[in-house]
């Protein structure tokens, strides 16, 4: 796999799992009963980014390195998934 190819699909691994990390754990302001002023009683109380993006990188890092190991080592092949059709005529 190629470098920069190899970033493009971290890149896009880590935004998936940003947003699939981003509600866990989040308790919102009326669950807690302190409401701010002016905001939205289901935004978080402590959104906790930092923890989330450290949390991210690592998930995304392990996704990529086994898409990696697939690519790489060629697991999975065209002619191993089924719902695939041959576009190629047997007789030529």
């Amino acid at each position: 796999m190629p470098i920069i190819t190899g970033i493009a699909v971290y890149f896009i691994v880590w935004w998936l799992l940003l947003f699939t990390v981003l509600p866990l754990g989040v308790k919102g302001q009326h669950e807690s009963g302190d409401i701010v002023p002016g905001t939205e009683p289901g935004a978080p109380q402590k959104s906790r980014m930092r923890l989330k993006i450290i949390q991210t990188s690592v998930l995304a890092a392990i996704v990529w390195l086994i898409i990696f190991c697939i690519i790489t080592f060629n697991l999975v092949d065209w002619n191993n998934i089924p719902f695939i059709p041959n576009f190629v005529p047997d007789e030529i």
